[in-house]
C-alpha cells in the first residue's frame, strides 16, 4: 500500500512539474477536415490568440479524411502532453459515435475536453417558388404531401442531413433525403428548383437569398441570428427545445496533465473575447464561446443524446 502511495505521489509531482515547464515548444493543433471551412477559420483565429498566452506557436494541421475519423485516430494515439490537440466537432464527437459501426478509438475515453470554442447555427431555406413563408406552412405543406418534396444536403451524415431529420422526427413531416457531395453542388440543383430545400451554415444560402432565388424558413439556433434578426427560430415556431448548431471545442489525448487542461481552457476563454476573434467568426454568423473543461464535456455528452437518438431513429449510416 505505502509503495502505492509513493508511486501515486511521484506520478503526481511528474505531471506538476511537467506543467510548470509546459509550453516549451510548438503545440500542434490538429483540424480534422481539409482547409478553408469553418473548422480551419476557428482553429486558426482562436489559435493566433491563444499563443500568445502560450508564449509558443500553435500549427494548424489539417488532417481530412474519414468523415475526421482518421485525425481522431493520429490524436488518440498522441502523448498526452499537450503539444497534440484537435479541433472537436459535431460530426466527429457527437454523430460519428453512432453513424458507424465500429471506430479505432473510443470517443469518450481517449478525448479529454479543454473548451467548446465556437457555435455556427444552421439556416432551413427553401426555393422561392415552394408556397411556403415560414416554418408553419413548410410544415403544413409537408404534411399535405408526404414524401413529394426533396431536400438537399451536403453528403450522408452531414450536418445539413442531420438537421433536416432532426426537424422531421419532431414535425412528424416525410420528406426524401438527395445527399450530394459538397455544399456546392447541392445549391446548384436547389437554386435551379431540382430540390425543394436544405440547411446549411449562412454563408453559402444568403447570397441566394438576398437573389430571390431562395427563401429562410427557420433559423435552427437557440437564438435568432444578426445577420437575419427579423427570421424566428424553429423552437419559436412550435417546437421548443429544438436546436441545431454546428459546433467546434478543443480537444486532448485522454490522461493530458489536469493543469495542462486547465491553462489551455483559460487560454480558450481569454481568445473567445477578443474582438479579432468576434470579427472573424461574424463572417460564420458564429458565435465564440470559450467554456471551462466541465461545461464542455456536460455539452458534448447532452449533443452525444440528441444526435445518438436522431441517427438511431433516421437509420443514418456511414456509406
Amino acid at each position: 500500500m505505502i509503495r502505492l502511495l509513493v508511486a501515486a505521489l511521484a506520478a503526481l509531482l511528474a505531471q506538476a512539474a511537467q506543467a510548470q515547464s509546459w509550453p516549451a515548444k510548438p503545440i500542434r493543433l490538429v483540424v480534422p477536415f481539409a482547409p478553408g471551412g469553418s473548422s480551419s477559420i476557428v482553429a486558426r483565429a482562436m489559435a493566433v490568440e491563444m499563443e500568445k498566452g502560450l508564449g509558443q506557436p500553435i500549427i494548424v494541421d489539417n488532417k481530412p479524411g474519414g468523415g475526421g475519423n482518421v485525425a481522431m485516430q493520429d490524436v488518440a494515439r498522441a502523448d498526452p502532453d499537450g503539444y497534440v490537440l484537435i479541433i472537436g466537432h459535431i460530426g466527429t464527437l457527437a454523430v460519428n459515435p453512432f453513424m458507424f459501426e465500429s471506430l479505432p478509438f473510443d470517443t469518450n475515453r481517449d478525448f479529454a475536453a479543454v473548451s467548446l470554442l465556437a457555435k455556427i447555427p444552421n439556416i432551413f431555406v427553401v426555393h422561392a417558388d415552394v408556397p411556403a413563408k415560414d416554418l408553419r406552412e413548410f410544415v403544413a405543406l409537408a404534411k399535405r404531401e408526404p414524401g413529394k418534396m426533396y431536400y438537399g444536403s451536403a453528403g450522408n451524415g452531414s450536418a445539413g442531413h442531420l438537421a433536416f431529420e432532426y426537424l422531421k422526427l419532431v414535425a412528424g413531416i416525410d420528406l426524401v433525403h438527395v445527399p450530394y457531395k459538397g455544399t456546392g453542388p447541392n445549391l446548384i440543383d436547389l437554386v435551379a428548383g431540382r430540390t425543394q430545400a436544405t440547411s446549411a451554415g449562412s454563408p453559402p444560402l444568403l447570397p441566394h437569398v438576398k437573389a430571390g432565388k431562395l427563401r429562410i424558413i427557420a433559423v435552427g439556433s437557440a437564438r435568432r441570428i444578426s445577420v437575419v434578426p427579423d427570421v424566428p427560430t424553429v423552437a419559436e415556431q412550435g417546437y421548443p427545445g429544438f436546436e441545431t448548431t454546428q459546433w467546434y471545442g478543443l480537444n486532448a489525448p485522454a490522461k493530458t496533465p489536469p493543469a495542462i487542461i486547465r491553462r489551455l481552457s483559460d487560454e480558450a476563454a481569454n481568445a473567445a473575447k477578443q474582438p479579432s476573434v468576434a470579427e472573424r467568426f461574424a463572417v460564420d454568423s458564429a458565435e465564440a464561446v470559450g467554456s471551462t473543461p466541465q461545461e464542455y464535456a456536460e455539452f458534448i455528452a447532452r449533443e452525444q443524446a440528441r444526435w445518438g437518438e436522431v441517427v438511431r431513429k433516421a437509420g443514418i449510416k456511414a456509406n
